[in-house]
């Protein structure tokens, strides 16, 4: 996530209020995320002697003995407040508890606003930031990042809808696309429709609403064929309301991959340690249940890479 408007996307909080993700809790817990604060589905792993001994001599945690993540609660399923609404829970909880595990320590999470992140690392108020937050060429200046998920954007459509397949810019031509304006998606669907032009095809139809609920209504009453937003958010949304259905994902770097990582301070000497421990949860399973659980396993990486190629400047 950023505050660039290419990189909208990984910002979840902008189109999720904290009044409706309480709203929406008790009918979430009807599906298979739950959102009780105690979290018994929980995965726990063993510990990774490998990871523990890349730590960096030089590398002092925040509070001996924890690893002190922060984590932004912006939307279910990465990260949101539980039915009590005070505990964070989500799938970037989750692995950063499998993270600890595997670096022999407590969790510490420190629930933020997304946009003070990088300020809070930098200052060391907590040793890792994992909140969805995408690697970029112009982050990597200030931050080390180790990729644990798929930067992605779905392709939903109504249930019923005869859209089965989005893959490419073909798919695509003619259909009518709610999307955000200024965003990452707008940017790529914007070329897709040049492609398709340029192909002898139809142009792609795109739409701006205000909110998530006239974009939902736009989609479940025909008028329009395809909401495009951040994947995770989307498949929550389908698996509370169960009348919006995938039918494809798109990379936030498109046409490249675009990953999203744990960040750390540049050169602090923890980023090799948790690529390890990502590679051993990935090795082990874990990481795979964990992204099953909650329902993002189409974001799993084949493995963890520390700084890899980032989304260019805007």
């Amino acid at each position: 996530m950023t505050d660039q408007p290419v990189f909208r996307p990984f910002l979840m909080a902008a189109l999720v209020s904290t009044l409706a993700l309480f709203s929406t809790a008790a009918r979430a817990d009807d599906t298979a995320f739950g959102l009780s604060p105690e979290q018994p589905a929980r995965l726990r792993a063993e510990k990774n002697d490998a990871a523990i001994a890349a730590i960096s001599p030089d590398f002092k945690f925040v509070t001996p003995g924890k690893f002190t993540v922060a984590v932004s609660p912006g939307g279910p399923p990465l990260a949101t407040y539980a039915t009590d609404a005070k505990t964070v829970v989500g799938a970037d909880p989750d692995y950063a508890s499998a993270i600890a595990d595997s670096l022999g320590l407590e969790l510490e999470l420190l629930p933020v606003a997304w946009i003070d992140w990088p300020l809070g690392l930098t200052s060391r108020k907590y040793d890792a930031v994992i909140s969805n937050v995408g690697v970029t060429e112009q982050r990597k200046e200030k931050f080390d990042f180790s990729t644990y998920r798929q930067g992605l954007h779905g392709f939903f459509v109504k249930s019923g809808s005869p859209i089965t397949a989005i893959k490419e810019p073909k798919d695509a031509a003619g259909l009518r696309f709610i999307v955000g304006a200024g965003t990452n998606q707008e940017r790529i669907l914007l070329r897709w429709s040049d492609e398709d032009v340029a192909a002898g095809l139809k142009p792609l139809e795109l739409q701006y609403y205000d909110d998530e609920a006239a974009s939902l209504l736009a989609v479940s009453s025909g008028r329009a064929d395809v909401i495009v937003q951040p994947h995770a958010q989307l498949v929550f949304i389908a698996a509370r309301d169960h009348n919006i259905k995938r039918v494809g994902t798109l990379s936030a770097g498109w046409p490249d991959r675009s990953d999203v990582a744990i960040a750390t301070k540049k050169d602090s000497g923890l980023a090799d340690a948790l690529t390890i421990a990502t590679n051993g949860l990935i090795t082990s399973g874990v990481y795979g249940r964990i992204l099953d659980h909650w329902h993002l396993s189409e974001e799993a990486l084949p493995q963890s890479e520390t700084n890899p190629p980032g989304l260019p400047r805007s």
